[in-house]
């Protein structure tokens, strides 16, 4: 009965397109009306989420008649044979096969199982094109290629065993990066064969692929193309509304060592946001400020095209990101200028450590921005803040981070300080006897201090979302007592050393 009632419902469905109740021209194409055919059975949850989606209702056609604000569609060369039909599962599925290693044969099409990021450029050239240069394209490589993250996620991830009153660090699996860190920053997607499956229609063969599932922003996939456009807008809704809510940022930017939720929760305009969001229109394009929200998200400091209520843009609409920020807060010891480029591959500081500053937290101009770009990227960030805030107080808000990101990265540099004494009296064994720098007792202090603390800190300034949890819940505070903490145990090293030498 359910199945019936399913099949009856996606062929009112065609038949309202084929009647061009949704507009002039406005069709299904005969490849995605046989994939809905089975696909509407076994996968109702995903039909239905096209469905709803604008991509079941618009033709590519139709989306470049749209004003030049309110377009959606930024490839003016679609091909012929997408553009009077509507985006349905042939049309993305169906794209640059000869591409596609993820490329079979199947019910007498040829399709891939991975719609990437290259295949969405067919219609959204513009915004892939952008989305190549931001540091999230880059993210499996910067992690998996750098050394010092090697070094890091073992001691993370990797199987730890106690025998003989001693703790070792074993070998890890693949299976566990895929679901920590590669989680985020995507993985490598691999055909491994042919596998065959009992399906409803019996045996059919399907690709065989290796780290799969995943949505991670770095993810490479099949055809060599690097992101995954569904992991801001979920698949197969696509949708520009679950884009721009914060919590879809929050699957990755929770904490504690890149607490952008967090902090949003906790700030005045998280708090604005929670109370009011279902006054906000998350589907308008452009996004007017005032008009359809009136207090920012996520997308709308870094992503999205903001207009005034009279349409004069503020913000043009970027898949960059990083265009609007002129420091990297997280992810290394100390904050710095933005990187110039995305791929980190060729980075590299005085010590041959694969960072773009040095171990006192100078960075290495080459691979950074400079002063004048640093102000070029803020005043783009600034106009979005002068849409509701007064010149001083925006001023002030950025002198308030420039000062956090100053005292943080001191705070990081008199603990490197530390952890140097240590190596150098031996107590352990780190960067100078060429060992693992994060896997002893200090090293992890030292970590903690700026991978979570500082990075908090930071966050909470740059984000507006101060006070108690830049201090107490998981700031200065525990920065101050790691710090001091990590110089008891040098006083302890030395002590004991000092015992050993007399009992000689």
């Amino acid at each position: 009965m359910m199945k019936r009632m399913i099949q009856f419902v996606t062929a009112v469905f065609i038949c309202l397109i084929s009647l061009n109740l949704y507009g002039e021209d406005l069709k299904l194409s005969d490849e995605t009306e046989d994939c809905l055919g089975c696909h509407s059975e076994l996968h109702p949850g995903l039909v239905s989420s096209w469905q709803a989606s604008r991509h079941s209702r618009v033709s590519p056609a139709q989306g470049l008649t749209k004003p030049d604000l309110e377009r959606r569609v930024s490839s003016p060369d679609t091909p012929d044979e997408l553009q009077r039909v509507v985006v349905g599962c042939y049309e993305c599925h169906s794209l640059r096969t000869e591409e596609h290693s993820d490329a079979f044969e199947h019910n007498g099409y040829r399709i891939n199982v991975i719609v990437s990021s290259a295949d969405c450029a067919t219609c959204h050239s513009v915004e892939a094109e952008q989305y190549g240069r931001n540091i999230m394209a880059h993210a499996y490589g910067n992690l998996v290629d750098n050394t010092l993250y090697q070094d890091f996620t073992k001691v993370v991830n990797n199987h730890y065993t106690y025998e003989k009153g001693q703790l070792t660090i074993g070998e890890g699996d693949m299976l566990t990066e895929y679901e920590s860190c590669l989680y985020c920053h995507g993985t490598k997607v691999e055909v491994k064969g042919l596998v065959t499956r009992d399906t409803d229609y019996g045996e059919l063969e399907f690709p065989d692929l290796e780290g799969w599932p995943n949505q991670g922003v770095g993810r490479i996939n099949p055809d060599g193309s690097l992101g995954a456009c569904s992991s801001c807008h979920t698949r197969h809704s696509f949708s520009i509304e679950i884009a721009r809510k914060p919590s879809t940022c929050s699957e990755c930017h929770k904490g504690p060592d890149v607490p952008a939720y967090k902090v949003y929760e906790v700030s005045k305009h998280g708090n604005i946001y929670q109370a009011k969001m279902s006054d906000f229109n998350f589907t308008e394009v452009p996004w007017r400020v005032g008009t359809d929200f009136t207090a920012p998200t996520c997308a709308a400091c870094h992503a999205s095209l903001l207009v005034s209520p009279e349409g004069e843009v503020i913000a043009e609409r970027t898949h960059q990101y990083n265009d609007r920020l002129s420091w990297r807060l997280f992810g290394v010891p100390y904050a710095h200028p933005h990187p110039i480029d995305a791929n980190l591959e060729k980075v590299v500081n005085s010590q041959g450590l694969p960072l773009a500053v040095e171990l006192n937290g100078e960075p290495v101009a080459e691979f950074v921005l400079s002063k004048e770009q640093q102000l070029e990227n803020n005043n783009r960030m600034k106009a979005v803040c002068l849409t509701c805030h007064s010149t001083q107080w925006v001023e002030n808000h950025f002198k308030r981070l420039d000062n956090t990101i100053h005292t943080t990265n001191r705070m990081t540099y008199q603990a490197t300080k530390i952890l140097s004494d240590i190596w150098a009296g031996g107590f352990e064994k780190g960067l100078p006897q060429g060992e693992n720098i994060f896997d002893e007792q200090t090293e992890r202090m030292w970590t903690t201090i700026w991978l979570f603390y500082a990075n908090s800190s930071r966050f909470a300034s740059a984000m507006a979302g101060g006070g108690d949890y830049a201090v107490f819940a998981n700031g200065r505070y525990q920065t101050t007592e790691q710090l001091r903490k990590l110089l008891d145990q040098l006083k302890l090293y030395r002590a004991l050393e000092e015992k050993e030498e007399v009992e000689k």
